[in-house]
């Protein structure tokens, strides 16, 4: 499973079309992460300013029509990148990042 990170209204913005993003277009590939962990960790250093609803797009790798490689992004850690848009059929779930008290995206719930 892939978990990728969107404002929610990016996510709902074109519905009838594959979903992409920005970095396809600058970076040829859509970020994702590999874990819940790793996705708080960038929710936290991407998305600190984000106001609205933050989500988790849980995308199944073998669903998809794009490729997807591990590649490395320092000191040893990979992340998973979709090279193309995400046909919207591989993405089979989404969660809603709920901040702490503090203010920091601390977890994933279902989102309802």
């Amino acid at each position: 499973m892939l978990f990728h990170l969107t404002p929610l209204d990016a996510w709902l913005e074109h519905p009838d079309r594959p979903y992409a993003t920005a970095s396809l277009a600058l970076e040829g590939f859509i970020h994702c992460s590999g874990d819940e962990e790793q996705t708080l960790a960038v929710a936290n250093a991407r998305f600190t300013r984000t106001r609205g609803p933050l989500m988790v797009l849980l995308i199944d790798e073998d669903a998809l029509d794009a490729p997807v490689r591990w590649d490395e992004v320092g000191e040893g850690a990979t992340f998973p990148h979709i090279y193309g848009p995400v046909n919207r059929a591989a993405v089979v779930g989404m969660l809603e990042v709920e901040r702490d008290a503090s203010g920091r995206w601390a977890s994933l719930a279902v989102w309802s």
